[in-house]
C-alpha cells in the first residue's frame, strides 16, 4: 500500500530553495481509464489510481511572492497567474506525486527560468482573473511555445466551509500532493518536494468552462465535460519549495 501521509510531512535534511504563495486554486478533475494516460509517462513512473481510475487535473490559480529564499519578492516577476494540466503518479510504489503535462504562466521570465532550472513544460500565456460578488472569472490564452491553441476560461463560485481533506478520501488523493516529477533533457527522471499546510478545501460551483489545454497535452477525455468535472477550491497556502534530486531507477 502506498504511504500517502509521509510526503505531507516537511522534509528533513533538504534545503528550502524558494518560497511562494498559491492562491485561488480551482481543482478540476476528470476520471479516465489508466491505459489512456500510461503511454504519456516517462520511464520510472507509474500512474497512481483511486478505485482503479486515473485522473486528469486542470488547476488554475495565482502565485504570489515567488522568490528564492535569499531574495525578497521582485516586482514584475514574483506575482502571476498559472494553469497546469496534470495527472498523479508514483515511483516504485512510493512517493506519490504529480506529473505535469503542461504549465501555463503569465510571466515570460518566470517561464524561461522554470523551463531551464526546473525542467518543467512551462508555456507563456496571457491571463486574467476577476471577481464579482463572490464569482471568479479566470481566463488564459497560451502564446508560446506550442502546441496551440491552449486556452482556458472558467467561471466559478466557492461554496461550503473550508476544511482539510480526510486521508483515504478522493479529495485527499487529488489535492494533497507534495512531490513533483520532471525530466531533464537527457531523459533523467527528477523529483522535487514542496511543503505547506493542508489545503483549506471547499466545494465550488462551476458556472462555465471552455478549455483546450487538456487536448493540447495530447489527452482525450471520454466525453468532454460529460459528466462535469469534480470541482474543489482552496483560498491560499504558503509554500516552501525544495530542490530537485535525481531519481534512481531500478535496472
Amino acid at each position: 500500500m502506498i504511504d500517502r501521509i509521509a510526503p505531507t510531512r516537511r522534509p528533513t535534511g533538504e534545503r528550502v530553495v524558494m518560497r511562494q504563495t498559491w492562491a485561488d486554486l480551482l481543482f478540476l478533475h476528470w476520471p479516465v481509464a489508466p491505459e489512456t494516460l500510461a503511454p504519456l509517462l516517462p520511464p520510472g513512473l507509474t500512474l497512481d489510481t483511486f478505485n482503479a481510475a486515473a485522473y486528469v487535473g486542470l488547476v488554475p490559480f495565482t502565485m504570489t511572492g515567488v522568490r528564492p529564499t535569499w531574495s525578497p519578492p521582485v516586482r514584475g516577476l514574483s506575482d502571476f497567474h498559472e494553469t497546469n494540466v496534470r495527472t498523479y503518479v508514483h515511483h516504485e510504489g512510493r512517493d506519490p506525486g504529480v506529473w505535469f503535462f503542461s504549465l501555463d504562466a503569465a510571466n515570460a521570465p518566470a517561464v524561461r527560468i522554470a523551463r531551464a532550472l526546473w525542467k518543467l513544460p512551462y508555456h507563456f500565456a496571457r491571463m486574467t482573473l476577476a471577481r464579482d460578488k463572490g464569482r471568479v472569472r479566470y481566463a488564459s490564452e497560451r502564446l508560446w511555445p506550442g502546441p496551440l491553441p491552449g486556452t482556458c476560461r472558467a467561471e466559478y463560485t466557492p461554496t461550503g466551509t473550508p476544511a482539510p481533506a480526510e486521508p483515504g478520501t478522493l479529495e485527499h488523493f487529488l489535492a494533497e500532493r507534495y512531490v513533483l516529477y520532471a525530466r531533464s533533457r537527457n531523459g533523467r527522471l527528477l523529483r522535487g518536494r514542496v511543503h505547506h499546510a493542508p489545503y483549506p478545501l471547499q466545494t465550488a460551483t462551476l458556472h462555465a468552462l471552455d478549455e483546450t489545454l487538456v487536448a493540447a497535452a495530447g489527452i482525450t477525455l471520454p466525453r468532454p465535460n460529460e459528466p462535469p468535472p469534480l470541482v474543489h477550491y482552496a483560498r491560499a497556502v504558503s509554500v516552501e519549495v525544495f530542490g530537485l534530486r535525481a531519481v534512481r531507477l531500478a535496472r
